[in-house]
């Protein structure tokens, strides 16, 4: 570098020669910077530019692009990846990290991004380079680089409300790093700020899903239309009928709840009114909703409303008006929607999904329900939980439209409830620059000892043309996305299955101890025994067989005896204990596993189809040999998981006969899923994500690792 800085603070003074270059090309009508103003940038950060001129000694291998772009989502992004003619490979031939790294600049710093960084192959190729040629690494000019990058990004973000102009883009390409940095090309664009929308008064989120009294408009008097469904799903579920109200003139009563003539007559001002009317009628309603001051949050059931070509028009400026409502006293009601399930609420005692409570029953699976679903397509968490209702969140949203309520203001919500320890969140787009509120929303809740689970879908142009046919969302590159939420703290699943495992092991395991990453494996069939084995990598994370210790070995070899398996079995990790292991003797070899010191997780494969095993619901083969045999795996294992912090995943590998087996010990609290890959490799995201938070935490001083 050129006469560096002492620190970050001395480069934040003289970045205002860089405001200076700024204001000289705006005020020239310009976009971007000329030749000039860009040599003038440069020389501030401390980076030498040769045009066209590749240093002597520095191979085509130690070119870097490095960027900030203002994206529309995320705000100010800062990205390094591999420069030169690798700048035109397509990111999706490598793995995850390896081509390029991005991240929000508000929730990062230097050190960080460095780390960040050295997961790339343009990394590692200058630290080849650097011990090729007896030299230090790149370390110290790389991360003066990103903090001076940094605080010109902090300084010119969207997200500045001072700042008079925006740093779109600013591309370095290549740069080459050695005594110091030098740059052979570059380009930087400018842009005015965009107004922003007016902050939602999220406070009242809590009347949407704790609400004290509920409205509903558009319920039919005499046929089964989506108001009158929601009704009844209400009273199923549990809500007072003395505390609703049914806006329907000229009727009394339906259902035994009472009706009301309108929003004006009613003598209170409602928690939440439930709207389920036609599309054309909504926007009128909205503006008597917004005007009256009757109602404290709103549900936007109809569709519709921005998906069409027709209806985008009238839909924007019905998000106008709402917005604008937020200005005054008071923040005016909040919305939910439109082209919404709804919500339900289990400590609000009510469900307004328009599914009949008969096609999707939410008997409660967990002791305590301590997750939450936000979603902007309903359907989605309606076949999640028909395929593994022991998901169980305690709050389910739909987001719709996000007409008002965003992404970024329902986690930034639940992310501060002390009762809730895991959150699953499809994302089909996001509303301007509240990916960057939802990322610090995820960042936040992991600090506060959660975990958040996203699935991004639009990931094609043909994916993200049916997005905006469903909720009139853009959905943006999903490379940044992943790496931006990732960086954040989020777990980032590749496709509804990977949700549904990461969501599941999440919420199953959060109380149990994460210490090291060494594995312990076992199962009486040897595909599993080397399947788990197998499974123990991820893109950027890897756990690793732990070695039992001789005290372990011997403790196992007595069992193996015991059971008259010792001439068939060899002691290992993995473990094969053959078909002719009991129920008894899995759950003996599985404590043994977890209180060796040297493992710190086990997966055991239960065998239901082994027929030493109590698997079947009932055995015509051997009468009361079966699940309800007090000896059996279904009874034996729960104390077992609940007595150990160590988590502990079970799998059944078999077909619907193994079905009962399998609810019986998910019903006790066992994690288990049906394939060894899908629980290992679930296992291995979530332990790396659990390494990650409590770096995280360290990293902030939030509080000890956990």
């Amino acid at each position: 570098m050129q006469n560096p800085p002492e620190s970050s603070a001395d480069f934040a003074c003289s970045s205002a020669g860089a405001t200076a270059i700024f204001r000289q090309a705006a005020s020239a009508g310009r976009d971007a910077l000329n030749k000039t103003e860009l040599l003038a940038l440069l020389s501030i950060l401390g980076i030498a530019f040769k045009e066209d001129t590749v240093p002597a000694g520095i191979p085509a291998a130690g070119e870097l692009r490095i960027s900030l772009n203002n994206t529309r989502e995320f705000g100010m992004v800062i990205s390094a990846g591999s420069g030169g003619f690798d700048v035109g490979l397509n990111e999706g031939n490598f793995s995850k990290d390896r081509a390029s790294v991005h991240a929000a600049t508000e929730l990062t710093d230097s050190d960080d991004y460095l780390d960040l960084f050295r997961r790339t192959l343009a990394y590692q190729k200058l630290a080849g380079i650097a011990k090729r040629d007896q030299l230090p690494l790149p370390d110290a000019q790389l991360r003066v680089c990103f903090d001076r990058l940094l605080v010109l990004a902090r300084g010119c973000s969207p997200g500045n409300p001072e700042t008079p102009f925006v740093l779109q883009s600013l591309v370095l390409d290549p740069v080459h790093v050695g005594t110091a940095l030098l740059v052979r090309s570059a380009r930087c664009e400018l842009a005015a700020p965009l107004a922003r929308r007016l902050s939602r008064p999220i406070h009242k989120i809590d009347k949407l899903v704790h609400p004290a009294s509920i409205g509903i408009i558009g319920v039919s008097a005499n046929s089964m239309n989506f108001g009158r469904i929601i009704l009844r799903n209400l009273i199923g579920s549990g809500y007072s009928k003395e505390r609703m109200i049914i806006l329907r003139p000229g009727e009394k009563e339906i259902d035994g709840v009472k009706c009301a003539e309108s929003l004006r007559s009613l003598e209170g001002k409602l928690d939440l009114l439930i709207v389920a009317v036609a599309a054309s009628a909504v926007y009128g309603l909205v503006d008597e909703i917004i005007e009256s001051d009757a109602v404290e949050s709103v549900m936007l059931i109809p569709g519709s409303l921005g998906e069409t070509q027709k209806s985008r028009e009238p839909a924007q400026a019905l998000a106008a008006r709402i917005n604008a409502a937020h200005g005054k006293k008071g923040g005016g009601p909040i919305f939910l929607g439109a082209n919404c399930l709804g919500v339900v609420s289990h400590p609000g005692s009510y469900d307004s999904w328009f599914i009949p409570l008969e096609r999707l029953p939410k008997p409660q699976k967990k002791a305590e329900r301590n997750s939450v679903m936000l979603s902007q397509s309903g359907a989605f968490m309606v076949t999640r939980l028909s395929l593994n209702p022991w998901l169980d969140p305690r709050y389910m949203l739909a987001m719709g439209n996000q007409t008002d309520l965003t992404h970024g203001d329902l986690l930034s919500y639940f992310c501060e409830r002390p009762e809730i320890e895991t959150i699953g969140v499809y994302v089909e787009g996001f509303k301007d620059l509240d990916g960057l509120a939802f990322a610090k929303a995820v960042r936040r809740a992991v600090l506060n000892g959660k975990q958040v689970v996203v699935y991004k879908s639009g990931k094609t142009a043909a994916g993200a043309g049916g997005v905006m046919g469903h909720t009139a969302s853009i959905a943006g590159a999903a490379t940044l996305f992943e790496s931006v939420v990732r960086h954040a703290g989020a777990i980032v699943a590749a496709d509804f299955s990977a949700f549904d495992d990461l969501f599941y092991i999440a919420g199953a395991l959060h109380r149990k101890k994460i210490g090291g990453k060494r594995l312990g494996g076992i199962s009486g069939a040897g595909f599993e025994a080397v399947g788990i084995a197998d499974s123990i990598e991820s893109d950027n994370f890897a756990m690793q067989m732990g070695i039992l210790e001789p005290g372990t070995v011997k403790h196992l070899e007595e069992i193996l005896a015991a059971k008259k398996l010792d001439a068939l079995v060899e002691v290992r990790n993995p473990i094969d204990i053959n078909p002719g292991a009991d129920d008894e003797a899995h759950m003996q070899i599985t404590e043994a596993f977890v209180q060796d010191p040297n493992i710190d997780a086990v997966v055991v494969a239960l065998d239901p189809t082994a027929p030493s095993v109590r698997a079947l619901e009932e055995s015509k083969l051997r009468p009361g040999y079966d699940i309800s045999d007090p000896q059996s795996i279904v009874h034996l294992m729960p104390p077992i998981v609940d007595r150990n912090l160590k988590p502990i995943v079970g799998i059944v590998h078999g077909g619907k006969l193994y079905d009962a087996m399998t609810a019986g010990l998910m019903d006790g609290g066992v994690c288990v899923f049906r394939s060894t890959a899908r629980g290992t490799r679930a296992l291995v995201r979530y332990v790396e994500a659990r390494h990650y938070a409590d770096a995280l935490r360290k990293r902030s001083g939030s509080g000890e690792a956990r």
